[in-house]
């Protein structure tokens, strides 16, 4: 899909979202552009086309090792010739004595395996004559009986066990409600409505069968059933196309109740990595507004605030759904949701220009959960019908172009220059809100006062980075001061190094070296005169 950005919106040509083979039909991105029948067209094409190739490589490394065997042989052949006689000879000698002496010993064992063997053809027969008659019981009972009376709808739910006891529990009621509805369903339908139970066991019983395929020939094998049901409605039973539809519908939610927990997001395909990749994606576009977008919605006017809200519990529910019909109703709601808050704040009509970009601001602001595998699920596994022609074929086929256009877009979609997407994304900034001033008067106090508080924290945040990064700088300069210092310290270590001199003897008294002190008289003491 062509996607264009301009300054009036997003635009995408209404012959885009069309099969690009011409029939038509709506295509789709999964299938490259063309339409359900197309693409297995071209998907056949391709598969055999890859077979042929496989074998045609196959055939020519048989031939290449052949020629390689027979000519290694051939040379060891003209050095081994004699000896390789030699040992030929010997060993059919060897050979023809154990043969005669086996003669003699296996007469009575030949006789006793004659017998095993006609015990055993004895038996085998009264088995296929035992399984004969039940085989032929019950298909007296399966003609005589309904269908839907033969298995109730709690045996075909323990057929199938649950990863755990909660799981199976819910699997069980929904299960046996599905059963239920269309056993009555096809009630209605007499004698086809039993062929029809019939065919679908058939289906369930195969696929069953098939749980090592890809997922890509599950998804063609149940594509297959619905057409071989539907031309045996239409044909051999003779069904009104209004009865054809119901039928067909029901036939989907029987079957894929049943199928859902093998064929949705299955651990063999890449399912899960796209829709982390997608909610990541959609996270880091947090920042981007309706303007940006150019979407006709005003969220002011309660009314178009409510259809809103709606729109995006819509696409949310559509996780919840097991049938690819049910998630097909939930984007036909979410979408015309949409419809209707275009047509309330514009007072006519909305268009499709309208239309893609207000469902992709719905997409980015409601994050739905596994949106790349409730896609691929509906691609495989939903009546082709659906999707090629009506509403929900064209509200899908929009769906999957938000998708691929949330996944290419850029700082030219949303008309803005590469350095400020850039920091938009990384989180440096957000773009700058609205100003109260411009606001018309009609707006309520509460709706200013909420964007004044908006603009308050964005220069705050502004301010707090700004004053984080200076403190980043602040400790590396530190750092780099403490390091200086500390070098500075050991250059100057190094070049006048500290030298401890030994400790120097104590001085001796003055007269020490007076021989005659001791002849010396003592020294005068005071005396007190009384006078």
């Amino acid at each position: 899909m062509n996607l264009k950005s301009e300054r009036r919106g997003i635009h995408v040509d209404q012959s885009e979202l069309l099969c690009k083979k011409g029939c038509g039909y709506y295509g789709n991105p999964a299938w490259q552009g063309f339409c359900s029948k197309c693409w297995r067209e071209e998907y056949h094409k391709a598969r055999q086309k890859q077979i042929q190739e496989d074998w045609e490589l196959a055939e020519r490394l048989q031939r290449e090792e052949e020629e390689a065997y027979a000519s290694s042989q051939s040379t060891q052949g003209a050095q081994s010739l004699t000896f390789s006689k030699f040992e030929e000879k010997k060993t059919n000698e060897k050979t023809r004595k154990v043969t005669t002496v086996k003669k003699f010993f296996t007469a009575s064992s030949r006789a006793g395996a004659k017998k095993v063997s006609q015990e055993k053809i004895i038996k085998q027969g009264q088995l296929g004559r035992e399984r004969n008659a039940d085989n032929i019981l019950r298909d007296l009972k399966e003609i005589f009986t309904p269908s839907w009376e033969l298995a109730s709808p709690t045996e075909e739910i323990q057929e199938a066990k649950a990863p755990s006891p909660s799981i199976n529990r819910q699997a069980s009621i929904e299960t046996d409600r599905v059963s239920k509805e269309f056993i009555e369903f096809l009630k209605t339908y007499h004698k086809p409505g039993q062929d029809i139970y019939k065919q679908c066991k058939l289906f369930l019983d195969t696929m069953n069968h098939k749980r090592d395929l890809s997922i890509e020939e599950q998804s063609e094998c149940a594509q297959d059933f619905y057409q071989n049901v539907a031309e045996k409605l239409q044909t051999r039973w003779k069904v009104p196309p209004e009865k054809v539809e119901k039928a067909m519908d029901q036939i989907e939610k029987y079957i894929m109740t049943r199928q859902y927990k093998y064929v949705f997001c299955p651990e063999t395909t890449d399912d899960e990595k796209k829709d982390l990749a997608v909610q990541k994606r959609i996270r880091a576009l947090h920042w981007v507004t309706p303007q940006m977008l150019c979407v006709p919605v005003n969220e002011e006017i309660p009314e178009v605030s409510d259809m809103v809200v709606k729109a995006i519990t819509d696409i949310i529910e559509m996780d919840s759904k097991r049938v690819p019909r049910d998630k097909l109703a939930c984007i036909t709601k979410c979408s015309k949701h949409i419809f209707n808050a275009i047509k309330i704040t514009k007072n006519e009509p909305a268009s499709a220009d309208d239309f893609l970009p207000t469902l992709i601001y719905i997409v980015l602001k409601g994050n739905p959960p596994r949106l790349q595998s409730n896609i691929q699920y509906i691609t495989r596994f939903c009546n082709p019908s659906r999707l090629m022609t009506g509403e929900d074929g064209y509200y899908f086929t929009n769906l999957c172009c938000a998708v691929a256009f949330i996944e290419k877009l850029d700082a030219q979609s949303l008309n803005l220059s590469q350095e400020d997407f850039d920091r938009f994304m990384t989180g440096q900034t957000s773009p700058k809100k609205q100003e109260s001033d411009s606001f018309s008067p009609d707006v309520c106090l509460g709706v200013k006062q909420m964007y004044k508080n908006l603009d308050l924290l964005s220069q705050l945040n502004e301010r707090q980075e700004r004053i984080v990064n200076e403190a980043k700088k602040l400790e590396k300069d530190l750092i780099d001061w403490t390091d200086g210092i500390t070098k500075e310290v050991q250059d100057i270590v190094e070049k006048y190094p500290l030298e401890i001199k030994p400790k120097s003897q104590a001085l001796a008294a003055i007269d020490s070296e007076n021989v005659e002190n001791d002849k010396l008289p003592p020294p005068l003491q005071p005396q007190v005169y009384a006078g």
